[in-house]
């Protein structure tokens, strides 16, 4: 198949793919006579695997890992085991931050229930406080970059 219907078959950007191949995550295609990329069902269901740990939030460097093992059928699960135990410690923190950041947000909202003037906004009064005493540098790092792709 052409790298469209890769595309088409499996959600995925053309731009992606191309990524994946230069990343070594997906093998380069063989090449037609008129030097298109022909995929073939093996290309397709390492996508669909790739895609499948992105979708649980793995990095890249995690699925590297991952189809590493997989392409050594001597290899030894339990270093899967270990990945896997250390990618549930991070979206464990991950949700703790989380449920922080709620917490954090839902107090801000309890400073303005009324409509009034922004002078008087007890959410932009609250966000000021906290920017002076945490500094940007805390608040930059306290931030979930994850979540929002940074």
């Amino acid at each position: 198949m052409k790298i469209g219907e890769l595309a088409r078959a499996t959600a995925t950007q053309i731009e992606t793919i191309r990524y994946y191949e230069r990343e070594g995550l997906l093998p380069a295609p063989s090449r037609t006579a008129g030097n298109f990329r022909a995929y073939e069902e093996a290309h397709l269901e390492r996508l669909q695997f790739i895609r499948y740990c992105r979708t649980l939030d793995m990095s890249l460097g995690e699925v590297r890992a991952l189809l590493n093992i997989k392409d050594d059928p001597a290899a030894d699960c339990g270093d899967v085991n270990a990945l896997l135990d250390e990618h549930i410690g991070h979206v464990s923190t991950r949700i703790a931050e989380l449920r922080s950041l709620e917490r954090h947000l839902k107090e801000l909202r309890r400073r303005c229930q009324d409509q009034q003037t922004s002078k008087q906004c007890g959410i932009l009064a609250g966000l000021s406080e906290a920017a002076g005493e945490a500094g940007i540098a805390t608040a930059e790092a306290r931030h979930l970059r994850s979540v929002h792709g940074h």
